[in-house]
C-alpha cells in the first residue's frame, strides 16, 4: 500500500479531544509540535480493533520503551471511522492503562459520528492499527499498519531510519 501522505509534509493534526500521559483532559489539542523536533511516532487504533491490541499496541511499546529520551515525540489517536457506539473517548484512559504508555491519547471522530477521522482523512490511512513516522524536517517517511519495531530501531541505528518497511 502506497498512502498519499507518504513523503508528503505531515499536515497538522485537527484531533481536538486528548488527554495527557497522566490520563488528565489537555487543556488544548495537541499539536506536532508538541511531540518536539525530532522524528514523531503516530499510532492510531480503535479500541475494539483486535489487531490494534494483539499488534499495533505490543509493538509501540517496544518503541516508547527503547526510544524515550532519545529525541522522539509519541501519541496515540483513537481514529474512529466505525463503531462509533463502541470506539468512544472514554477507551482512551483505560487503554493508556492496560498498556502502561504515560504518553498523549486523543479522539478522533467526525462530529457527525460518521466517516473517516481528521487523521485518516489528512494522512490518508488505511484503518487500524497503523503507524505513521514524521522525520525531524516533518515529511513522513513511514505510513502502515504493521512496523516491524526490530527492523525500525536496527534502520535506527545504522542512519537509515527509512529503511524498515
Amino acid at each position: 500500500m502506497q498512502p498519499g501522505s507518504l513523503n508528503q509534509p505531515a499536515p497538522e493534526l485537527r484531533v481536538d479531544t486528548w488527554i495527557d500521559g497522566s490520563g488528565q483532559p489537555m487543556g488544548k489539542p495537541l499539536r506536532l509540535a508538541d511531540l518536539g523536533g525530532g522524528f514523531k511516532v503516530i499510532y492510531c487504533f480503535q479500541h475494539w480493533c483486535p489487531g490494534c491490541h494483539s499488534h499495533g499496541f505490543p509493538t509501540l511499546q517496544m518503541l516508547v520503551k527503547a526510544l524515550s529520551g532519545k529525541g522522539f515525540g509519541f501519541a496515540v489517536i483513537q481514529s474512529v471511522f466505525e463503531g462509533f457506539d463502541e470506539n468512544t473517548a472514554d477507551k482512551l484512559r483505560p487503554t493508556q492503562e492496560r498498556y502502561g504508555l504515560d504518553i498523549p491519547f486523543g479522539h478522533d471522530v467526525q462530529p457527525d459520528g460518521a466517516g473517516l477521522s481528521s487523521f485518516m482523512q489528512d494522512y490518508q490511512t488505511g484503518g487500524t492499527p497503523w503507524f505513521t513516522v514524521i522525520d525531524p524536517e516533518g515529511r513522513v517517511i513511514y505510513a502502515d499498519f504493521h512496523l516491524d519495531p526490530a527492523r525500525f530501531l536496527g534502520a535506527l541505528g545504522q542512519g537509515a531510519p527509512g529503511q524498515w518497511a
